[in-house]
């Protein structure tokens, strides 16, 4: 089974908690703070697997998760990092945000690995935060946690030449005939599946890539048939190779074929449809011409050449025509000389904003009968908020909301009207 697209979840390690312990040794009976840091978490890594061609693997398996951080221990022990996750794709795979689909990196050309989300950082160890007048901090800093998102994976196959056409007018026949390329060939409509991709090898030339892309019909690109499942491996290519049928073997006409297949190129992405392109009119073994020594090759070109587009004749079968015809591809290539399409980034996973993940302790003062809030985080949220204002206070009392602060001081059995002191400044509590 060939899969081209996939959904899966996946998420960093988070950080380790730094701990908090105090030294503990005869003969030292107030020893300083020896709490170690937390280790990191593990990240979440994309890597091209050269051995890999479809996303099949991703049909069974959908969450992946990287390890957590360890929690630091006593005497200043830093926890253990969490192990990465390595997930392997194929070259080609673009990996996009599933919510807005926009693009976060694309496994081409030299981006062969990529660190897509990063394990949290192992929080710093109480041993950090003793100062001069706080020798016994009573808080370390909590491990930064996790990343996570939901991914949608698409293959879009790299390729330099797209064959395209409607079904059976001989693309399967062409790719075995002109690459080391083995596609099954049957006499069925949307006989071609997946995209076969072949390289193509000429004398005094590099050769170029060419794929197969699946049968196209009326209505792809609004999503009737199959056709837009595999639009998307169109886009990558710098020429296309527009394969008819010109002998017309099941009744259709060539010219209106070429219309169709090339609006449907216009109606899913237009750019598509500017790239350079060339038709191969096939079967000419089995073409018939009239009395006047005219055929259909003589009116497709008639339509076709005065807009740009030259018309080779061939047979996909006998052979005939198509060494000119690949000369004439790898000159259009050669002239390009651009690199493969690679999608630009469009949505950056970073962590979001937020307040600083610094510690704090909420403790009880019995001989004071006041509630004490007090760490890094408090004194640094304090340096910059402007409580005499009333933004800064509403502000200020949301952080107090949103890190669980008054979670905490509730828990504590907290009541209206009960003092609470950070740093020099006292509240009276109110809900």
């Amino acid at each position: 089974m060939f899969a081209d697209r996939a959904k899966v979840y996946v998420r960093s390690g988070k950080g380790g908690d730094g701990h908090v312990s105090f030294r503990r040794e005869k003969y030292v009976p107030n020893g300083g703070p020896d709490g170690g840091d937390g280790g990191h978490g593990g990240d979440v890594i994309f890597e091209v697997d050269e051995g890999l061609n479809t996303l099949i693997d991703f049909r069974h398996i959908r969450k992946y998760k990287a390890e957590d951080g360890q929690e630091g221990g006593k005497k200043n022990c830093r926890g253990k990092d969490g192990n990465d996750i390595i997930i392997k794709v194929p070259e080609g795979t673009v990996i996009k945000e599933a919510e807005s689909g926009q693009v976060i990196t694309d496994m081409s050309g030299e981006n062969k690995r990529v660190i897509l989300l990063k394990g949290g950082k192992g929080g710093n160890g109480n041993q950090h935060y003793a100062t001069s007048t706080m020798q016994a901090p009573k808080y370390a800093q909590p491990g930064q946690p996790a990343q996570e998102l939901e991914l949608l994976l698409e293959l879009k196959v790299i390729a330099d030449v797209g064959l395209v056409g409607f079904p059976n007018v001989g693309k399967s026949t062409f790719l075995s005939r002109v690459t080391n390329a083995k596609p099954k060939i049957a006499n069925y409509h949307f006989t071609t599946l997946n995209p076969n991709l072949g390289v193509v090898d000429l004398d005094g030339t590099k050769g170029f890539v060419i794929a197969d892309i699946p049968g196209l019909i009326e209505g792809a690109s609004e999503g009737v048939g199959l056709g837009y499942e595999f639009l998307r491996h169109i886009e990558r290519t710098k020429v296309i190779i527009h394969i008819v049928d010109a002998a017309g073997t099941e009744g259709r006409d060539p010219i209106e074929d070429i219309y169709a297949i090339n609006k449907e190129l216009e109606a899913y992405n237009p750019d598509i449809a500017k790239r350079p392109q060339v038709i191969a009119a096939n079967k000419i073994d089995a073409m018939y011409t009239d009395e006047e020594g005219k055929n259909a090759v003589e009116a497709i070109k008639a339509e076709f050449e005065p807009k740009g587009i030259e018309v080779y004749p061939i047979s996909a079968v006998s052979g005939e025509g198509l060494k000119a015809l690949l000369y004439k591809v790898n000159e259009m290539l050669e002239n390009i000389g651009e690199e493969p399409t690679v999608f630009e980034q469009e949505y950056f996973p970073e962590q979001k904003k937020g307040y600083s993940d610094e510690p704090y302790t909420v403790e009880y003062d019995e001989e004071e009968d006041e509630y004490v809030v007090e760490g890094p985080r408090i004194e640094k949220m304090l340096g910059y908020t402007n409580l005499e204002s009333e933004k800064g206070f509403t502000f200020f009392q949301n952080f107090l909301k949103d890190t669980g602060i008054l979670d905490e001081l509730e828990a504590l059995g907290i009541q209206e009207g009960d003092t609470v002191r950070m740093y020099g400044l006292s509240f009276d509590y109110y809900k």
